[in-house]
Order: C-alpha cells, then sequence, then structure tokens
C-alpha cells in the first residue's frame, strides 16, 4: 500500500480550496501515515501526521472530526514511541471534540477511552487505566452488542488491565471471551487473535504453567509474523516474552537468540531509553549473569 499512497500524496500536494479536494489531501497525508505507523516505523509517521493536522486545522476548523481523527492517530504514534505525555494531551483533545460533535455514548467516545486506557496500561499506571477501559466496553457493548469484534477488543483490553492489577480470574474469562469472538467472527490467523494469545500466555505464565504459557506464545508469534513480518516491534514484544519464560526455566540456550532478536528489532525501531527496549536489554543482561553463575 506504501507506495500507492505515496504517489497520492504527491497527486494531492497543490490541491487546495474545495472542501472535497482537501479531505482528498488529508486523506492521503494520514494513509501514508498510518500506513508507516503499522509497520512500526514511527518516526518516518510522525512528520505526515503533524502535516495532516495542520491541513486538518486550516481546512475543516480546530473542532471538527477530522481533526480528532488525526489527533488520535497520531497519539498512537506517541504512545508506541514511549512519549506517553504527548500521546494523552492528544488523546483528550480528540475526546473532547467528539464528545461535543457526536455525544458522550458514540463509539467514536469509545475508542478514545480504549486508548487511554491503553495508554496507561503502557505506562504502568493500571489502576488509572481500568476506568477509561470499563467505560469504553460500556459504550460500545451498548452501540455494537456484546459479540461484535470492536467490542471484543475492548474487553481484551480490559482483561489486560486486571491481569496486571492481579485480578487474574476475571481477566482469564475477559481473555476467552474475546478470543472466542476473534476467533468466530475474524478466524484463527487475525492480528487480534495473537494479541490475546500472547496476553493469555503471560497470564498462565505468572500461574506458573508454562508449558500452556509457551503454547501461546509460540502461537501468538506464528500469527504476528504472517500478519506483520519478521522484524516488527510488536513481534519483538512476544520474543522478549517467550525468552523469559525459558530464562525461568534454565533454558539459557533457547532464550538467548530470541532476546538477542528482540533487543536488535527494538533498538531498529525505538529510542534507546524506550520502556521496551531498556525492559528487554534488563532481562538479556539478567540472563546472562544468570548463566555466567550456573
Amino acid at each position: 500500500a506504501e507506495p500507492f499512497f505515496q504517489r497520492s500524496v504527491r497527486i494531492t500536494a497543490d490541491l487546495s480550496g474545495d472542501p472535497d479536494l482537501e479531505r482528498l489531501r488529508l486523506q492521503s497525508l494520514t494513509g501514508l501515515a498510518g500506513c508507516l505507523r503499522v509497520q512500526g516505523r514511527y518516526r518516518d509517521a510522525e512528520p505526515l501526521f503533524e502535516r495532516a493536522l495542520a491541513l486538518a486545522e486550516a481546512a475543516f476548523g480546530p473542532e471538527d472530526l477530522e481533526v480528532s481523527t488525526v489527533l488520535n492517530d497520531w497519539a498512537i504514534v506517541y504512545k508506541y514511541s514511549g512519549r506517553f505525555d504527548r500521546a494523552e494531551a492528544l488523546y483528550r483533545r480528540a475526546l473532547a471534540i467528539i464528545e461535543k460533535a457526536l455525544g458522550p455514548e458514540h463509539v467514536e467516545v469509545a475508542t478514545i477511552y480504549h486508548n487511554l486506557g491503553g495508554l496507561e496500561h503502557s505506562r504502568g499506571r493500571y489502576a488509572a487505566g481500568e476506568p477509561h477501559a470499563r467505560r469504553s466496553v460500556e459504550i460500545r457493548a451498548k452501540a455494537l452488542g456484546p459479540d461484535h469484534p470492536d467490542v471484543a477488543a475492548d474487553v481484551a483490553a480490559l482483561a489486560a488491565i486486571l491481569d496486571a492489577l492481579g485480578k487474574r480470574e476475571e481477566a482469564e474469562e475477559m481473555y476467552r471471551r474475546a478470543l472466542d469472538v476473534f476467533e468466530t467472527r475474524l478466524g484463527q490467523e487475525n492480528y487480534e487473535v495473537a494479541v490475546n494469545l500472547n496476553n493469555l500466555a503471560a497470564l498462565h505464565f505468572s500461574r506458573g504453567n508454562s508449558l500452556l504459557a509457551e503454547a501461546f506464545y509460540w502461537w501468538a508469534l506464528n500469527v504476528k509474523e504472517k500478519m506483520l513480518g519478521p522484524n516488527h516491534p510488536d513481534v519483538a514484544m512476544t520474543l522478549n516474552n517467550l525468552a523469559v519464560l525459558f530464562k525461568s526455566q534454565g533454558k539459557f540456550d533457547q532464550a538467548g537468540p530470541l532476546f538477542r532478536r528482540a533487543l536488535t528489532i527494538f533498538e531498529s525501531f525505538l529510542d534507546s531509553d524506550h520502556p521496551k527496549v531498556v525492559t528487554c536489554r534488563e532481562n538479556f543482561e539478567d540472563m546472562v549473569r544468570e548463566q555466567a553463575q550456573s
């Protein structure tokens, strides 16, 4: 898709004046930026979102829904690149625009609450994220019904927060509920399935069920590599998790290559002080010390 978006950006670069042309120009910019974001190319996506926001504000006004869409998408880039305060500011501005235009019970409001909950999860502020995640489930389930894949995504995000808070029984029930919807509605080889499997693996690992955790991690890794390619930051996250599991079992020969591969991927996409880079590096260094002492 990227070459087509790039060509569209070039073609629409000089279009202006007519609202439909401005919208097409905006869609070209955000389409290219979103394509880069999905590939994990956050540094390349950021200036495109900056251009898109300036265009949306100038063409449609600072409180238009087009502006809120750009704000939300740009905030996702900041979240994944570890700039959490900037992400929150953009999310909250988007939320204010959407609530004013569409009302507090609209599904787009649920999307922002979902993202705010995910942001707090990334920060490690799980208790702060729980109300946002529960609000997203409440709004979207009321609008779309409990078996909609978007509702399942909200449920899975809430489950991850509950898991981190130690509410593991409720979390597991939600993971399995979401996984059932994803597999039924989207098929087994789907990104949402992979994310849920990774989280279920972590839950079982925390309970000491290493065999089941390992099976879920390998399954998640296989789906992610098919969906995203072998060198995506999201793939690296599961590689790190699987390596931690092997490290806990003293299987250093299996853990080492996974840590190295994960760290290489993370360092290619993220700054050296990003939490995922720091955590993976510390996990690998801990393993090296344990291996030396064994």
